[in-house]
């Protein structure tokens, strides 16, 4: 069984929002968010992992800096590379492409593996993240509703939900409910001057913008600590 509702912040599993600026870097948000949270789940420890470090150094998996990435790839990244330094060490968000440094730095999480949740099936999303953390997600932002949302249960009907659909990676730190509304409580890297905080609800009815269609999550290494 798992909880009715659930919010990771609650529990220290969440770093602060931050933002990324005018970079098309979201997918690295989502990225070192998941793996934040499992960190956390297996060493208590809360440190805030280098999205830069991913920007820079995973081109050669295709990914594209600020101008888009994927977090599958990313992963393949961090698991050959060795692991993802914090932010402390490789150096904080630039909001622009950099110059990788991964070779000078300390790696801090190491992925054994990493897995994709069951397409479209909320029940395994909500399962994933009350079992494994923090979860990256993608959906469809391309609505300006969102743009402009500001507080209470998100639901875009025109959104979509498949996979051709999705264009922002972010992080599902939560679910619950709000006035008979299901909802996924969504991080994301506009700032904290955005939604609520920086962070927004979800509607869960119809998987609403796609939030139950590609989410994935990693599996620590048996010596990361």
């Amino acid at each position: 069984s798992i909880p009715d509702n659930l919010d990771w912040r609650l529990f220290g599993a969440v770093t602060p929002v931050k933002d990324q600026a005018i970079c098309g870097s979201c997918w690295s948000f989502g990225t070192a968010g998941t793996i934040e949270g499992a960190y956390f789940l297996k060493t208590k420890k809360l440190v805030r992992l280098s999205q830069q470090q991913l920007i820079d150094g995973s081109w050669k998996y295709e990914n594209n800096g600020c101008d888009g990435g994927e977090d599958y790839r990313a992963y393949r990244y961090i698991k050959e590379s060795g692991g993802l330094a914090t932010e402390d060490d490789y150096g904080p968000i630039l909001g622009q492409d950099g110059i990788c440094r991964e070779r000078n730095v300390s790696k801090t999480a190491k992925i054994g593996s990493y897995v994709n949740v069951t397409s479209g099936d909320l029940d395994a999303l909500k399962f994933a993240i009350a079992y494994h953390g923090p979860i990256s997600i993608s959906i469809d932002a391309s609505h300006k509703s969102l743009s402009f949302y500001a507080n209470g249960v998100y639901y875009e009907p025109a959104c979509g939900n498949t996979n051709d659909d999705l264009d922002h990676s972010v992080l599902a730190v939560g679910y619950g409910e709000l006035f008979g509304q299901k909802y996924w409580l969504v991080k994301n890297s506009w700032s904290t001057y955005w939604g609520n905080d920086g962070y927004f609800l979800l509607n869960q009815k119809d998987n609403n913008c796609g939030a139950a269609t590609e989410p994935t999550f990693v599996v620590l290494t048996e010596d990361t600590q």
